[in-house]
């Protein structure tokens, strides 16, 4: 049979095992600090006026640029000007109102939109599944690239609180916030 040994000796481990667990392992978890934590940071990042989590400045992109300058909200901290605050496209009358061929290179098609029509509300008219999020100028989530050059020529936003002036230079727009002022190809869902 088992040796007497062997019962003995596995008694008395099962006699150590339960009085250490029935002591406990004096063993105690750190504090949860993660509050905390997300707090301090969020004290880090500069106050935007778009809410998360379109705040680019998280996750290390730009800020706005009222909050780098250090001035009031329309006006630049050099030289004083204001800052372009866009346009409105429900101002342009009628008799003024004028159509351009957008060529949407992804999606294969050119289309007709006015100059009081938005790039993403028209490519959704067709049906197409064009990326976007805020719609109002203050993410990247929309953003699309104009193959011809700088999108100042081809473009104007209504409201862009997203892109630097480097970015435009290079042919970035906000479809969500875009009004064509001549014709262009497209490549939608493209970021600086």
């Amino acid at each position: 049979m088992v040796d007497a040994g062997i019962l003995t000796g596995a008694f008395l481990t099962l006699v150590a095992v339960a009085l250490h667990y029935s002591k406990g392992t004096g063993w105690e978890a750190n504090e949860d600090i993660s509050q905390e934590v997300l707090e301090k940071r969020a004290e880090t990042v500069p106050e935007t006026e778009f809410p998360e989590p379109m705040n680019r400045s998280i996750g290390g992109g730009g800020v706005a640029a009222g909050a780098v300058a250090g001035g009031s909200e329309g006006e630049l901290a050099e030289g004083g000007e204001e800052e372009d605050e866009g346009f409105d496209p429900d101002a342009i009358a009628d008799d003024e109102v004028e159509t351009y061929e957008i060529e949407f290179a992804k999606e294969g098609e050119t289309i007709e939109i006015a100059n009081n029509e938005n790039i993403l509300d028209v490519g959704e008219d067709q049906g197409w599944d064009l990326p976007y999020a805020c719609r109002e100028g203050s993410c990247l989530s929309c953003a699309g690239h104009i193959e011809e050059g700088p999108a100042e020529e081809y473009i104007q936003h209504s409201n862009n609180d997203t892109l630097n002036e480097e970015e435009m230079d290079n042919g970035y727009c906000l479809t969500c916030t875009a009004y064509p002022t001549d014709s262009f190809t497209l490549e939608t869902g493209e970021q600086p």
